[in-house]
């Protein structure tokens, strides 16, 4: 039976949850810190689609290509497309492919090529669907298609899994910039656009910064967000994102506090600047403080030198010096490593 393309299957999706659940129906895999991606091949046909349904293809013609490179013609596959660099997976490069040039897109692609890590499969290629099948199933049809058309292959690789809690739990414990762990029921079928059997463990990470400065609320005129710093090795101080997840009282209580501090020039290294995709076209204009507020706050990733969204306030940190919060801290969460995928 012929199923043209594209294939209206919606990804299933996780809800998050704060522990690894346990037991014999339950199997892990790695986060992957990327996009995710259902690819449809039929024939001469490849169409990529995001989480929300919509074309990456145009964004990823080496992902493409790799999938009409493959010896099996027809299949949808579920999975995460990342960029590696130097070993390690770079959301930056991965984010700079969303570009509307063509050109442009062909060259980032030349320098570095994306990778497409495959953890399920709900069309076999002899064009039989699996999505009713359970994932135990569908995983083993997984690693024979695998196993026959992606040997050596490093643009389509199988993501890794496991049955033992305890591996899951180092590979949250392992950071290096996972993005934590997917734990999916074992026994049930793909629960396509549900969040039913699935359930991601997000590794949450604490840094301790300096308060560099401030930005007003746009309406009111209250504290709108912390402005957040760390040193360099050169002694600079460089903004490397916000936050803004205070409560009222306690933003009414901070206010004044940082008022008393305003003096410039606040950062010393990279300072807040113009709207970009960072800033999602807030406003901009913000106010600098002497350096003598630490703040620790809780993040799930740090990335390009920011934390890629806004962080959580946990508590001041009064006991701590300025000059000791350090790039380093965050430093090796910037890295995401691929040896899971390696052996």
């Amino acid at each position: 039976m012929t199923l043209p393309l594209p294939i209206t299957y919606a990804a299933a999706e996780a809800e998050s949850v704060a522990e690894i659940p346990t037991g014999p129906e339950w199997w892990y895999e790695p986060k992957w810190d990327g996009f995710r991606c259902l690819a449809f091949r039929d024939g001469a046909e490849v169409d990529l689609r995001s989480k929300a349904g919509k074309p990456l293809g145009r964004y990823f013609p080496d992902v493409v290509k790799a999938l009409l490179s493959l010896g099996a013609s027809r299949f949808v596959l579920d999975g995460e497309i990342v960029v590696p660099v130097d070993g390690h997976l770079s959301f930056d490069e991965l984010q700079l492919r969303l570009h509307p040039a063509a050109s442009r897109v062909n060259k980032l692609a030349a320098a570095h090529p994306a990778t497409f890590l495959v953890f399920d499969l709900l069309l076999g290629p002899r064009g039989n669907p699996l999505i009713e099948r359970p994932l135990v199933e569908r995983r083993q049809k997984l690693e024979e298609l695998a196993a026959r058309y992606l040997d050596g292959s490093e643009r389509i690789r199988l993501s890794p899994r496991t049955s033992d809690a305890r591996q899951a739990a180092e590979w949250v414990k392992a950071g290096g910039g996972l993005d934590g762990v997917i734990a999916k029921r074992a026994d049930l079928g793909y629960q396509s656009g549900e969040r039913t059997g699935m359930v991601k463990i997000k590794n949450l990470r604490t840094a301790e910064c300096v308060v560099g400065g401030f930005r007003y609320a746009t309406k009111g005129g209250g504290l709108g967000s912390l402005l957040l710093g760390l040193y360099d090795e050169a002694g600079l101080l460089h903004h490397v994102g916000y936050c803004s997840a205070l409560d009222a009282e306690q933003k009414r209580e901070t206010l004044p506090r940082l008022e008393a501090l305003r003096r410039a020039p606040g950062f010393t290294g990279s300072a807040p600047g113009a709207p970009s995709r960072w800033t999602g076209g807030r406003a901009t204009e913000w106010e600098p403080l002497v350096p003598e507020l630490v703040v620790e706050v809780q993040y799930d990733h740090f990335t390009g030198g920011r934390f890629r969204h806004g962080t959580a306030f946990l508590r001041w940190r009064p006991d701590k010096e300025p000059r000791q919060c350090r790039m380093e801290q965050v430093a090796k969460e910037s890295r995401s490593s691929m040896r899971l995928l390696e052996g």
